[in-house]
Order: C-alpha cells, then sequence, then structure tokens
C-alpha cells in the first residue's frame, strides 16, 4: 500500500508541475472546498479549477491546498499556472470568495469574470 501511495504522490505531483503552454481554456470554473475534518489549527481547503476547452471538452486544470479562500492561496496556484505557460481564459466563474477575484485580478487582469450574482469586466 505504501509503494501505491509513493506511487500516486509522485503521478500527482508530476500533474501538478505538468507544462499547460499548449492548452487554450475559453471559461475557468474555481472554487474552494471545504471538508470537516480538521487536522490542523488552520482551516484548510481544497482550491479546485475546471477549465472548458474551445471545444467543449471539461477539464481537471489545477488541484491545491489552501488556506480558506485567501488571496494569497488563489494567487500562489494562478502564479503557478501562469508560470507553467498557461494564459488566462476568456471567462472565470466562481462564487463570492473574494480571495478568488482579486488573485484573479492581479495575475490575469484581461480574464472577465462572474461570481455571486454580479459581472465583474477586466479589460
Amino acid at each position: 500500500m505504501s509503494r501505491l501511495t509513493e506511487s500516486w504522490q509522485d503521478e500527482r505531483e508530476r500533474w501538478a508541475g505538468r507544462d499547460l503552454s499548449g492548452l487554450d481554456y475559453v471559461y475557468w470554473w474555481a472554487d474552494g472546498v471545504h471538508f470537516n475534518v480538521r487536522l490542523e489549527e488552520d482551516r484548510l481547503c481544497c482550491l479546485v479549477i475546471v477549465g472548458v476547452r474551445p471545444d467543449g471538452t471539461k477539464e481537471l486544470v489545477a488541484l491545491a491546498d489552501g488556506y480558506r479562500e485567501s488571496k494569497e492561496s488563489w494567487a500562489a496556484l494562478l502564479r503557478s499556472l501562469r508560470e507553467r505557460g498557461l494564459g488566462g481564459a476568456v471567462l472565470a466563474v466562481g462564487d463570492g470568495a473574494l480571495g478568488f477575484w482579486a488573485a484573479l485580478r492581479d495575475v490575469f487582469p484581461s480574464t472577465k469574470s462572474k461570481g455571486a450574482g454580479s459581472i465583474r469586466l477586466r479589460t
């Protein structure tokens, strides 16, 4: 079991560090998934971005640990995507987690965004 776990961890690390320069996404759905398990004092969540390619194919773009849904956690994830060659999507959609929207403005300012009942247009 430990060999399998180690293999899966290695596979996840390769996936999380993969080259993204050949990918193009029209839409991103972003959300932080919170679990009721508390292993530490800090409240961790799983930051998730799902992308939609121009042909309609949906793909898991990113999956990372974050502290709550802070701007810093989202910004680190978005910078990682940018550094690995990913350009911003045309539109990002999510809930009212303000950390994501603030980080998106900083890292991918040309991505339009819609969340929590309002739309913020970026030029």
